[in-house]
């Protein structure tokens, strides 16, 4: 197989070229490093196999040609940095929905059949039912992020339905493992590096959220993509359990060795504007195809905050 993957030098992205280059699929990892790094790509660069295109997705016409010959397109940019979204408010409208409406007319263009797209469980902004399925709706996201998504989601159903490309969506819990650049454990290793007795916990620290490691979130990609037929495939993709704001701070002073620093709250129940506090995500449809994550959400986050220690430790010492 063919594999173009966009964002390929972020977080996942950089994780799923490793994984595709491994089963010996040949990937074209595209990315603007806006926010990935080519640090994360350094164990893809001496693969046989393994193209690195640094273009933007907002650059229409520069993209059909390193989308010819490909066989799937996994499409794993956006923007990452929630509050920049907030502060510019065109932000997740430009990274995210008009660069999905690009990717989708690059494909169209270039005879591109099989998209996978990352979407969230941010889509569902605060629903009423709880743990969540598929098929919940009305869908009013409350972020920007959230809203981006849902938009990308139409696109991608639009664009199945009139020029006959066949989708998956998986909608993520909160992805945490190797090379991550964003998110509560990253933010709370830097903090604690600025200060290391004290750390400053956004919101009550009651927030609970389900934490899927990188390495699984791969496996639940590859494993729907490969196994569900349908034109268009939407998934939940989380695993058991869901960890709060405060056992993370815990885990994250575990692996730094600091079981002394003291927590500080900003106080009131959201972290941040947009901020979904409790998620709880029906991932059945996914477990009924044959895939469960094996690692809890728990077991997940501490095992994040180990490798993401253990990078910055490297990092500082080459």
């Amino acid at each position: 197989m063919r594999v173009l993957v966009s964002g390929g030098a972020g977080f996942v992205g950089s994780n799923l070229a490793e994984r595709l280059l491994a089963e010996d699929c040949e990937v074209t990892a595209l990315d603007n490093f806006s926010r990935g790094s080519m640090e994360n790509l350094l164990p893809c660069m001496s693969r046989s196999g393994f193209r690195l295109v640094r273009e933007d997705l907002l650059h229409l016409e520069a993209l059909e040609p390193h989308f010819r010959g490909q066989d799937a397109v996994f499409h794993l940019a956006a923007n990452s940095d929630i509050l920049d979204g907030i502060r510019h408010t065109d932000t997740d409208l430009r990274l995210g929905t008009l660069a999905t409406y690009n990717v989708l007319e690059a494909m169209r263009r270039a005879g591109v059949r099989q998209i996978v797209f990352s979407s969230s469980s941010v889509v569902y902004g605060e629903p009423r039912v709880i743990p969540t399925p598929e098929d919940y709706g009305p869908l009013w996201p409350i972020s920007l992020y959230g809203a981006s998504k849902l938009a990308c989601e139409g696109l991608i159903s639009a664009f199945s339905h009139n020029f006959g490309l066949q989708a998956w969506v998986f909608r993520f819990a909160n992805i945490c493992g190797p090379h991550g650049t964003h998110g509560v454990l990253t933010d709370f290793i830097h903090k604690l590096q600025t200060d290391s007795r004290r750390l400053e916990i956004l919101g009550d620290g009651e927030q609970a959220k389900p934490y899927l490691h990188v390495s699984e979130c791969v496996d639940g990609m590859l494993y729907g993509w490969r196994n569900s037929r349908e034109a268009l495939n939407c998934f939940n993709l989380g695993c058991e359990g869901a960890t709060h704001a405060r056992r993370i701070a815990e885990f994250v002073l575990e692996a730094m060795g600091l079981p002394e620093a003291e927590f500080t709250f900003t106080g009131g129940r959201r972290g941040w504007p947009g901020d979904v506090t409790q998620v709880r995500l029906d991932c059945s449809r996914l477990e009924q195809l044959g895939w469960k994550a094996k690692l809890t959400s728990d077991a997940a986050v501490r095992r994040a905050a180990g490798e993401l220690v253990e990078e910055l430790a490297c990092k500082q010492s080459s």
